[in-house]
């Protein structure tokens, strides 16, 4: 269980330092609504991940998976899809809007992405060169 939660404390911690790095290259060298999106798409994915983190943690504890029974996925899916309901709405906000680039909103919007696969590529080579030893 520890190194589950390493992992997801990276990825945590890895969508806040990308966020920062790409939305700062992207302010360096593209246009304003460009860098935006890659900022506001980021904040979107990156908050999200964070309530859903918080969600999963507050509802399987010991206690509370022993009082609710089952009920407690029911929980979990109705937050995951007001969230998803809130965030697609934001985002078509942010476009039908022309507040931000499409393209740079995709590219905000992959940092949790880029986060679970440089926390996948880590492990991998953690765990490969653990059995070479």
């Amino acid at each position: 269980m520890q190194d589950l939660e390493k992992i997801i404390n990276f990825v945590t911690k890895s969508n806040w330092l990308l966020l920062m790095v790409s939305s700062s290259l992207a302010l360096m060298t593209t246009p304003t609504k460009v860098s935006l999106g890659v900022l506001l798409g980021g904040l979107i994915v990156a908050i999200n991940f964070q309530l859903l983190k918080k969600t999963v943690i507050n509802n399987f504890r010991p206690d509370v998976v022993s009082e609710k029974g089952t009920s407690f996925i029911g929980n979990i899916l109705v937050k995951y899809y007001i969230r998803f309901v809130i965030s697609g709405g934001l985002i078509f906000l942010l476009i039908s809007n022309h507040i931000v680039h499409p393209l740079g909103l995709l590219a905000g919007l992959s940092v949790v992405v880029a986060s679970m696969f440089l926390a996948t590529v880590l492990e991998l080579t953690r765990l490969f060169f653990k059995e070479a030893v």
